[in-house]
């Protein structure tokens, strides 16, 4: 059993992952800007470093998931500066105390980072190729990834870096900032319009797939490396089917649907390669994107009283 600290523990992917630790065993404390009612919770903001360093004093932890960050490209422009004070100054944070506390880190990038590049993004390609990033969120989580690299060869600090892709399901709630599915889901179950572009094709994972790949790190932790973490490379998929499998799931018709041609500064196909993360970290995609839909409209629907 391990000690493990989760920072955004009560997001999306953290709630998630925080459940899957436990189940293994594992002792999870989690600390979030938000409060929460459990006794392994504590409220933190990581662009504190004095917030932070208090539970560090208290705690020593075997591995540390950096997931708290503002999350997403137009969220990034409308709140840039909780963008930077979060996902950069938080992660120097993080750094900073990792240096002086040794503990081992699982840092969460993704791959938003490899920008428009048109090939198969595999995790070497941020080395050797100069890539733009397509927007602030994706220019610091490459931030990210170099701070974390620095202080390695700097302090001999050991950490893991991750790039998800398009991960969705539970415990992701409705906002406008928010991927494509919970979008499409919350506003065909309000039967509210929602835009659609056409000619996008995207990698989905289903949540509970991508936490087992996370919770794997633990046990196969290989300092520096660096794995994108998605489904599988042939379940790539057109966005107007993702929309065409939620109406179907809520017996909709897509009159609330907006068609529109290709939405600027979005890369038009991801071609990302999961071929490492499959020979570390046992990664395994389990849940298709129709099974997965359908659990997550269940939960939507739950959530929401429809």
């Amino acid at each position: 059993m391990k000690k493990i600290l989760i920072t955004g523990g009560k997001g999306f992917i953290g709630t998630n992952l925080t459940a899957e630790l436990r189940k293994r065993g594992h002792e999870v404390w989690t600390c979030d800007i938000i409060h929460g009612e459990e006794e392994n919770h504590i409220r933190a903001d990581v662009s504190s470093y004095w917030q932070l360093e208090r539970i560090f004093e208290k705690h020593s932890f075997d591995y540390v998931y950096h997931l708290a960050a503002e999350y997403g490209r137009w969220n990034g422009e409308d709140h840039y500066e909780n963008l930077w004070r979060t996902n950069s100054i938080g992660t120097k944070n993080i750094l900073r105390l990792q240096e002086k506390y040794r503990f081992k880190q699982i840092f969460f990038s993704s791959c938003e980072v490899y920008g428009n590049y048109g090939g198969i993004m595999t995790e070497e390609i941020m080395d050797n190729i100069p890539i733009k990033q397509m927007n602030d969120y994706a220019i610091t989580k490459w931030a990210g990834e170099l701070q974390v690299l620095n202080s390695a060869e700097m302090f001999g600090t050991e950490s893991v870096r991750v790039r998800p892709l398009n991960c969705y399901g539970p415990h992701e709630y409705y906002s406008s900032y928010r991927g494509v599915i919970p979008i499409f889901v919350y506003r065909a179950l309000m039967d509210l319009p929602y835009t659609v572009y056409m000619g996008h094709h995207r990698i989905f994972d289903y949540v509970d797939d991508t936490c087992r790949t996370f919770a794997n790190i633990v046990e196969n932790f290989i300092p520096g490396e660096v794995y994108n973490v998605g489904s599988k490379e042939e379940w790539k998929i057109d966005i107007k089917y993702v929309s065409d499998v939620i109406l179907k799931c809520l017996n909709k018709s897509d009159s609330l649907v907006i068609y529109k041609e290709a939405e600027p500064f979005t890369t038009i196909t991801k071609q990302v390669d999961f071929s490492k993360s499959r020979l570390d970290l046992k990664h395994t995609a389990n849940i298709s994107i129709e099974e997965g839909i359908s659990r997550y409209v269940k939960w939507m629907k739950a959530v929401y009283n429809k």
